[in-house]
Order: structure tokens, then sequence, then C-alpha cells
């Protein structure tokens, strides 16, 4: 008794080891796993997917049938991801993640934002989950062989994303708000700034003045910079802003106060200053 019990725990000891042994074989995917990510502004976007090959196979129409739901790549639905809100094609989609299902078709092809965002393939695809649907025009490209997804014609407010895959290409354009965001995100902080902290409301001053923000607001801010320590880099943002806001004498007043804490100031910091100096005292 003794003995069939040893070997039937023996066995099962072996059927472990063995099943093990299997478990720790890691494949490669015949379409291979790829993600891509891109910042637009402050708002973070990150595409997951797989790459099937074209392989000699006719896609659009047979591989890919038109006018039906597609995964947008292989094996798992691809998956994309917003850490703001955004405008898809100039409508409103919330931040979060989401499956990229599409509809693709000869003429047109339906981009869809599916909420359901980790399923595999689209067998499970439920059209009362989508978050957003949008329409665009497919176009022609060179030759691609693996799927791939690009983020192009990038700014500080926008990009397209652009799948491409045999010889065709769709793109969809995103649209954030950076400058609103932003400057959502400076009121906040203003609010609860350390007592020495000078450069958060100093960034903000800048981030204004670049992107035509508040000028009230940005000399608010750039104000309370210069209380908490007097710098050349603040002054110079101070001097910039009044003279934006048509305040050429108080500018060439601030900046002459620069002008005295040039100590470790890079020389062609000090030469831009005292170039606009010159343009405000020529007006």
């Amino acid at each position: 008794m003794k003995s069939i019990l040893g070997k039937m725990l023996l066995i099962i000891a072996m059927l472990c080891i063995a099943s093990a042994a299997i478990a720790q074989v890691n494949l490669p995917r015949v379409s291979q796993n790829a993600s891509v990510s891109q910042t637009i502004g402050v708002t973070d976007v990150k595409i997951t997917y797989s790459r099937p090959g074209v392989k000699n196979r006719v896609i659009w129409g047979q591989l890919v049938p038109y006018d039906k739901v597609w995964r947008t790549g292989a094996n798992e639905a691809t998956a994309i991801s917003f850490s703001t809100d955004v405008k898809i094609e100039g409508q409103s989609l919330p931040a979060g993640k989401y499956a990229l299902m599409t509809i693709p078709g000869q003429t047109e092809w339906t981009i869809i934002f599916n909420k359901s965002a980790d399923q595999f393939g689209a067998f499970e695809y439920k059209q009362e989950a989508d978050a957003l649907r949008v329409k665009v025009k497919p176009g022609e490209t060179s030759h691609q062989e693996w799927m791939e997804f690009t983020f192009e014609n990038l700014s500080a407010e926008s990009a397209d994303v652009v799948l491409r895959w045999e010889k065709l290409q769709v793109k969809f354009a995103i649209q954030v708000d950076t400058i609103a965001k932003v400057t959502a995100d400076c009121r906040s902080a203003m609010g609860s700034l350390k007592a020495d902290d000078f450069r958060t409301p100093a960034s903000c001053a800048q981030f204004a003045l670049t992107n035509k923000g508040d000028l009230t607001e940005a000399l608010q801010w750039i104000d309370k910079s210069i209380s908490t320590q007097a710098r050349f880099s603040n002054l110079a943002t101070k001097a910039r802003i009044q003279a934006q806001m048509g305040k050429k004498a108080d500018a060439l007043a601030t900046a002459n106060k620069a002008l005295t804490m040039t100590k470790d100031v890079a020389p062609e910091d000090i030469d831009a200053l005292k170039k606009q100096m010159q343009e405000w005292g020529a007006q």
C-alpha cells in the first residue's frame, strides 16, 4: 500500500514539474505587442496595440472586412488613454482609458472610443459602451508591412494620431486646451505656495506672457515671486509683462532694476533684455 502511494505521489510530482516547465516557456506572438505615447502640452496620450503583418494577404475588405467593428490590430483590442479631457476631431472626450475600435469603409472610417478598455478582439464589443464616435477619411500611403500608430503634426495643443497598414493610412486629430489647463493649475497653486517658493509664480507668469494669457493676473503672479525673492529673471519677466500691457516707462524702470542683479546671469540674457529696453524706449 505504501509502495503504491509512493508511486502515485512521485507521478504527481513529475506532472507538476512538467507543467511548471511548460508554463515557463515564453513564446513570441505572431503579432507583437507595441505601445507609443506622446505628451501634448501637459496631456499624456498612450496607445497600446498588437502589430499584425500584411504577409502578402489582401487586408482591406477581406482580412479586415468593411463595415464591421474591428479591434484595430490583433489580439487584445487596441487601447488608448488620455490624462486630461480632450477633443477628438472637435468633439469632447473625458480623460480615461478606452478601447480604440474602428469600422473600416472604402471611403469613410468610423473611429470608436469604447469605455470597455480591456477586451480581447471585438467579440464582446457593445455599442452602448461607446463614449464617442467620429468619422474620418482614409488615404493612401507607401507600403507599411507591420501596422503602426504614430503621432504627427505635434503642437502644444494638438496632434494627429495616424494609423498606417498595407498601403492605407487613417488619422484623427486630438485637441487639448493646454492654456486653460495650465492656467487653472497655476491659480490653484497660488493658494498653497511654500513661503520660499518664488519659482512657481514666476513660471506661471512667464507661461501667461508667452501664451497670451491674462496679463493682469500674470503681473500679480510675478509680483508674488519678486516679493519672495527678487532676481534678474523675475524682474525681467515683470518688465516684459509691463511692456506688453503698454506700460513702457514702468517696464524700463523694472528692467533697470533687473540689471543691478546680473551676477551669474548669462550674457545673452542680459543682452536680450537691453535690446528690448531699446525697443521700449524708442516707442
